[in-house]
């Protein structure tokens, strides 16, 4: 499901919501998560799921192509873990 797809499906479901509040609103959501991410913060959503961030050490690579050297420097990575509510209904959804 995109973005675009949630803002339509949300506006269906709450016909006294604008299209345009309804994308502001999902808008909105979407920015904290992003800002709570970056600043090193967990997320959970009781239900859901939860994420949080992950460290990458910094790490030597080779390009596949030439065969170089490559140094790949430290990076912290988002992290998703599904709640056990959301695994009971994709398991029992059969997808």
């Amino acid at each position: 499901m995109t973005r675009s797809e949630l803002v339509a499906r949300l506006a269906a479901r709450f016909p006294q919501l604008v299209v345009k509040d309804t994308d502001c609103a999902v808008k909105t959501v979407l920015e904290s998560m992003i800002d709570a991410l970056a600043n090193g913060d967990r997320i959970e959503i009781r239900g859901f799921g939860s994420f949080s961030l992950n460290y990458r050490p910094p790490r030597v690579s080779r390009n596949p192509k030439s065969g170089d050297r490559v140094d790949v420097p430290e990076k912290y990575v988002p992290h998703f873990k599904a709640g056990k509510e959301l695994r009971a209904r994709v398991d029992a959804g059969g997808a």
